[in-house]
């Protein structure tokens, strides 16, 4: 005879295991995916926005695209920018920075703090340290070594004394020490280990593996984030996540690029050539590419990057559908109107934008905004937040 406790027990787990069927063939025909449900219903960022942020800009890393998200978000949300004192686009760069560069700040330091920090500088920390509050958020971002070498070649080739008498690249590389010459200091700063300068190190520091630790070491230390630009939309993902901003704040265009007819191919030697002679740039880049991922994989996880990878691209399709000509970018003799054409250096390209015709005003402005070159921007900021001051002129369009 059945006991009613063990009657009652079976019958427990029946309708245990039958709620459970229940759910797993809901889930089967509804074709849920819990991982999926939980990013949408959790995509509202956890506390407020961080608008305290500073990036530091390195050169030929794609770091004008993410000026112009930064300097985006600034707008939107009416913040202020650490923008260069006078009539100067950058700040005090190749010196150090200090924090005289920036405009509206004392000789002691007194003024008011700023939200943002995004022009180019070279990393001075105590001097940063007097622009931005104690809560301020650090990034950057790096480029493989090799090809921010080969784009600052040509993006500098008149300027730096060790590019301006030499052919090529790969005749550059295959004997630098005929062209760089380190007398001449900073004028060559963009010749060799670029980034590295950039984060306030010596360019021409012997590669001693007790220096490059501590360096590397300090970077980790000061910044919280430091993207890579051969994955910048998955560094785009990273990012918002850390900031806790909305899509369509780091959705963007790529500005300040080259036509392929001004990007050249170093040969499989030149390449190694280039990584020992950026061989501090070298270490940088395979050190944070690696802690990139790392980061990636603890916050994300491949399905929720691939998801919101997906959607920023998606986003991105849509916007360029909606504000640009063609959904294409043109070389400076299609731009049509001069206020969107991007400064064109050395035997660079540099591409820009045509909007649509016929955008309404909010629109307009949207679009405006994500294709406005780098010296516009800078310069429209500075109007808007010092009208007092005269504005900065523009040479090249003056001309």
């Amino acid at each position: 005879m059945l006991s009613p406790l063990g009657g009652t027990q079976r019958c427990f787990r029946a309708i245990v295991l039958l709620l459970a069927l229940t759910v797993f063939l809901l889930a089967g025909l509804l074709h849920v995916d819990v991982t999926m449900l939980t990013l949408l219903l959790g995509d509202q960022a956890e506390g407020p926005p961080i608008t305290n942020v500073m990036f530091l800009k390195t050169h030929k890393t794609a770091s004008s695209t993410v000026l112009n998200v930064l300097f985006r978000f600034a707008e939107s949300h009416n913040l202020s920018v650490a923008l260069p004192a006078g009539s100067r686009f950058h700040l005090g760069y190749p010196w150090l920075f200090l924090a005289r560069y920036v405009e509206g700040m004392e000789q002691d330091g007194s003024q008011q703090r700023f939200n943002i920090m995004c022009n180019h500088l070279r990393f001075n920390l105590p001097e940063v340290q007097k622009v931005m509050p104690n809560d301020t958020f650090y990034f950057s971002i790096l480029r493989n070594p090799v090809f921010q070498l080969e784009s600052s070649f040509i993006y500098y080739k008149g300027y730096v004394p060790a590019f301006r008498n030499v052919a090529s690249l790969d005749a550059f590389l295959a004997s630098p020490l005929a062209y760089y010459n380190q007398s001449l200091g900073l004028r060559n700063a963009y010749a060799r280990n670029n980034m590295w300068f950039d984060l306030g190190f010596d360019r021409d520091a012997p590669v001693e593996e007790s220096y490059v630790r501590a360096r590397l070491a300090e970077v980790e230390r000061r910044f919280q984030l430091v993207l890579v630009a051969e994955h910048f939309d998955e560094s785009m993902v990273l990012l918002r996540h850390r900031l806790r901003w909305q899509l369509d704040d780091v959705v963007s265009f790529r500005l300040n690029s080259r036509s392929q007819r001004s990007v050249t191919s170093l040969t499989p030697e030149g390449q190694k050539r280039a990584k020992r002679w950026c061989a501090l740039d070298w270490r940088l880049y395979q050190h944070f590419n690696r802690t990139f991922w790392a980061q990636v994989r603890a916050e994300l996880g491949p399905r929720r990057l691939r998801s919101e990878v997906t959607r920023l691209r998606a986003r991105r399709r849509e916007l360029r559908a909606l504000c640009l000509q063609d959904g294409a970018p043109k070389n400076k003799t299609q731009i049509t109107d001069p206020r969107l054409l991007p400064y064109q250096s050395g035997d660079a390209d540099i591409l820009g934008y045509n909007l649509r015709q016929g955008l309404d005003d909010q629109t307009l402005q949207m679009c405006q905004r994500m294709v406005m070159p780098e010296l516009q921007y800078v310069a429209r900021l500075y109007s808007l937040q010092f009208p007092e001051k005269p504005p900065k002129n523009i040479p090249f369009l003056e001309a």
